[in-house]
């Protein structure tokens, strides 16, 4: 077991993560910047994010007040105004930033004038993308760029177990203890299995979302929601957990896929329109915006207009588009439709709504802050107040860049009075075996993937919520026993966070009795005439 020190660490390689690296590494040379990530660098959910990233960008036409109006409207009265302000009128400016670290966003034909696109709840064309592979290029830059700087360490296959603190109480205890620190991380080294103490000046948590908590998410395999879990169990403030943003569009496969292919946004505000199997539009029965309404409301038409007609899924159709301008804007989804058959010219593409973002996590400042002493967060697995009820399309990269930003700026100046803590003891693993019944871990995580897609879905109501709320305590009693008895693995720990996960979505969702933004219960359709975030 190896004892590791450095002055920042930051758990996960994603937007949010190397944003902030590459800050920190070239303001402080003479500081180690230690990167965790528990596969590949470039494994993120950064990388799978198609659509792009929103900016006001042509002030022609665009002003920051429309694209606050836009936020604010898409997170139905939950978002934090002066957060949304932040973000918005900071945000042009790290995206020029990742322009001077060569992101390649696409351009109008022979024009030096970006290629901007218009996305669901969105007022003005203000989408900078590079084709339907915004999130891989913004990965690609980032890892470039931080390869100059040799301050910046990245451990690949290390996957962070637990927060160090002062404080180690009980798993599932809703319990804030003041004046709690952060002093790094214990992380399993998972190619020599040895669990190493890893201590840090200060933590930030950028390990993105938790999409394989349900059964059809966009989200890839590694989005486990493992820093909030951390977070949790460490006794920080979470928030907004209930908020769970299913993209109404992934690509329906009757044979499944893990994860699910998304079919962006951005190809509605290319003039996709949503149609039934009978080739028949139905979004005017649910918005004036018809396809271009916020995904909340397209996603729940869409289950309704499924659920009422008995059908697997609902249908885009491109065939009146343009093919040349199709194909350019939208090549990686035109080839994955050609392989499952579609002939997106020719054919209705067969959708379904899948799990694709959380707008809850850890709760945090205007700078990052969380309840923890040194313990910052970025990226999907913080609750900035940005998403509200509702995460408008492509906010989320902004946000990420603007609060690594943030974070940076932080902690500057004070990461020189803040010292390495002393006497922390090496993991204990006294007592363990071996698993022998590996079966009984992915049959659980299977098990909480039907329990979260049949009763903590789309649609919620209060009977569903208990079912879900009783057979998860079954299996976190389980679990911890395993947890108790056997060697660590990145599988048990990712059901563990799993659980932890679910749990906090369930729970949260059974405390907010109104149906509003992402958030529907058929025994509370109506909303509340009072407006509060749910912390945890």
């Amino acid at each position: 077991m190896a004892r590791i020190q450095a002055d920042f660490l930051v758990l996960g390689s994603g937007i949010a993560g190397l944003t902030f690296a590459i800050k920190a590494a070239k303001a402080h040379p003479n500081r180690k910047v230690l990167v965790l990530t528990k596969t590949d660098e470039g494994e993120s959910n950064t990388r799978y994010a198609q659509g792009g990233v929103a900016a006001v960008w042509n002030h022609e036409t665009d002003t920051y007040e429309k694209h606050i109006a836009d936020t604010l409207d898409a997170g139905d009265g939950l978002c934090d105004r002066r957060i949304v302000e932040i973000v918005v009128e900071e945000g042009p400016q790290r995206v020029q930033e990742i322009i001077d670290w060569g992101a390649r966003f696409d351009k109008e034909k022979g024009s030096d004038s970006y290629d901007l696109a218009r996305e669901g709840g969105h007022s003005e064309k203000r989408i900078l993308h590079y084709k339907d592979l915004t999130g891989w290029e913004m990965q690609r830059t980032l890892m470039e760029e931080a390869d100059r700087y040799p301050n910046i360490e990245i451990l690949e296959h290390y996957f962070a177990l637990d927060l160090i603190t002062q404080h180690h109480l009980g798993y599932m205890v809703i319990r804030v203890t003041p004046g709690i620190e952060c002093y790094g991380c214990y992380a399993l080294n998972k190619q020599n299995g040895e669990i190493d103490t890893i201590l840090s000046r200060v933590t930030i948590l950028c390990t993105g979302g938790a999409g394989q908590v349900y059964k059809s998410t966009t989200n890839p395999v590694i989005a486990t929601g493992d820093g909030i879990a951390m977070a949790y169990r460490a006794k920080s403030r979470v928030g907004n957990m209930e908020f769970v943003q299913f993209h109404p569009t992934s690509l329906y496969n009757p044979a499944g896929e893990n994860p699910s292919f998304l079919v962006s946004e951005a190809v509605r505000g290319f003039g996709a329109i949503l149609k039934t199997a009978e080739d028949e539009e139905f979004m005017h029965l649910y918005d004036d915006r018809l396809s271009l309404a916020p995904r909340d409301i397209v996603a729940r038409a869409i289950d309704a207009e499924m659920k009422k007609r008995g059908t697997d899924c609902m249908y885009l159709d491109c065939r009146h588009l343009d093919k040349e301008a199709f194909t350019a804007h939208f090549p990686t989804i035109y080839e994955k439709c050609l392989s499952q058959g579609v002939d997106p010219m020719r054919d209705l593409i067969p959708v379904v709504p899948a799990c694709h973002y959380l707008c809850g996590g850890v709760a945090v400042d205007e700078y990052g802050r969380s309840s923890i002493h040194r313990l910052y967060a970025a990226g999907e697995c913080s609750s900035t107040g940005l998403h509200g009820a509702n995460r408008l399309a492509s906010n989320s990269l902004l946000e990420a860049m603007v609060f690594a930003h943030r974070i940076f700026q932080d902690t500057e100046d004070k990461i020189d009075g803040w010292t390495f803590a002393e006497n922390v003891p090496d993991w204990n693993a006294e007592g363990t075996t071996e698993p022998s019944e590996m079966v009984l871990i992915t049959q659980s995580i299977k098990e909480l993937k039907e329990i979260m897609s049949y009763y903590v879905g789309i649609v919620r109501s209060n009977i569903r919520l208990k079912r879900a709320l009783d057979r998860l305590f079954l299996l976190y009693q389980e679990t911890e026993d395993l947890y108790k008895t056997t060697t660590i693995s990145p599988q048990l720990m990712e059901l563990r966070n799993l659980i932890t996960i679910a749990y906090l979505i369930t729970r949260s969702a059974t405390h907010r009795q109104e149906s509003r933004g992402l958030h529907y219960t058929t025994d509370y359709p109506g909303q509340l005439p009072f407006i509060e975030n749910s912390v945890l």
